[in-house]
């Protein structure tokens, strides 16, 4: 049986904030193929090789450039399309960027989560809203098991911490004004570290891998020790949009905090995941960058046993198929038609799940 009731998409509307980012082009193309009206909310790409822009799909939804940081423009957005279901995936997505302008990073991944939640308050059309936040909300303490939804927030860095105090808004909105059963569903999901094809952010592993190797140069590894539970973006998808189906039918059933990550077996080093990237990638060198690297947490873990047992949720791909995944798309974009590849992949990754 698949985890998602694919007909259940079908002709509704979803509006997703971040729809030209990394996961939102993936959650997007995805919605698009399920039939569903979407609404895309988000800032102009950051380069001509993003997946939002090398896949043409905003040819295919309506989208606003606008940024989630202004209120009256959320509010006249949600006011006129009245979607039915709610994506926030809109961020300040990168530790090291927080460092540089942390300013910016809590005004976007605080205030603008507040503005998502305003505007969805003032929608009535709004059945479910899944709010995407981070597995770095949590106050890390390098556990060796995996944190669970009701450990404490917490954060170190800028990113992180607003990540933290952004899980804190959801949940005051969430129990002071979507506490009758006839309002909205409000969920929050945080989700491990996610790589995939159509990635090109700065300071993140694999883009990073894949701008120094087409140039026939060397990564330089800075934490080639730190551990990650690595997971292909297909996945944590996957778990959003079952959790906006169940959300959407029982939301006194399914609101809360949810974890979205890998297996155990997923959590590896960062030189682990270069090395096998670099397999499938058929190329590539790794060097290790000895000079002093800002925070960045060594060991930070998951754990997905509520999503497993209450959503029937879990993880398909392991460490090596989600590198050949991953590998594949760029090995191939420049020269395949790159909606129809990554439609692809998502059709192979359904399949798993019969």
């Amino acid at each position: 049986m698949n985890f998602i009731n694919n007909s259940f998409y079908k002709n509704k509307k979803a509006l997703i904030t971040g729809h030209t980012g990394f996961k939102g082009s993936w959650l997007t193309i995805w919605l698009n193929q399920l039939g569903v009206d979407v609404v895309g909310v988000s800032l102009e790409p950051k380069s001509e090789k993003d997946l939002f822009v090398l896949s043409g799909i905003s040819s295919k939804i309506k989208e606003y450039r606008e940024d989630i940081r202004d209120l009256k423009k959320m509010k006249e957005i949600f006011y006129k399309e009245q979607p039915e279901i709610v994506f926030h995936l809109a961020a300040q997505a990168l530790v090291l960027e927080s460092y540089e302008n942390p300013v910016e990073s809590y005004e976007t991944n605080i205030m603008g989560t507040v503005n998502i939640l305003e505007a969805i308050r003032h929608t009535k059309s709004v059945m479910a809203a899944v709010m995407i936040t981070s597995d770095k909300c949590y106050e890390n303490k390098e556990w060796n098991w995996g944190y669970r939804e009701i450990d404490p927030m917490g954060g170190f860095d800028p990113y992180s911490s607003s990540k933290g105090a952004a899980e804190l808004v959801i949940s005051s909105y969430r129990n002071s004004f979507f506490y009758e059963k006839e309002t909205c569903g409000i969920a929050s999901a945080r989700a491990g570290n996610v790589i995939g094809g159509g990635d090109w952010a700065e300071n993140r592993i694999i883009p990073d891998c894949v701008k120094v190797f087409e140039k026939g140069d060397k990564v330089f590894l800075r934490n080639p020790e730190a551990t990650r539970p690595w997971q292909h973006v297909l996945e944590p998808l996957g778990g959003y949009l079952l959790l906006a189906e169940k959300l959407y039918k029982d939301k006194e059933k399914y609101e809360g905090a949810w974890n979205f990550g890998p297996d155990r077996d997923n959590q590896k080093t960062v030189l682990q995941l270069v090395q096998k990237f670099t397999d499938y990638y058929k190329t590539g060198e790794i060097e290790f960058d000895d000079t002093k690297q800002k925070h960045e947490a060594g060991l930070l873990a998951l754990d997905i046993s509520k999503a497993i047992n209450k959503l029937n949720w879990k993880p398909i791909l392991d460490f090596n198929a989600s590198l050949k995944y991953t590998a594949e798309w760029y090995r191939y974009y420049s020269e395949q038609d790159v909606l129809s590849m990554t439609q692809q992949q998502i059709a192979k990754y359904s399949e798993l799940w019969k």
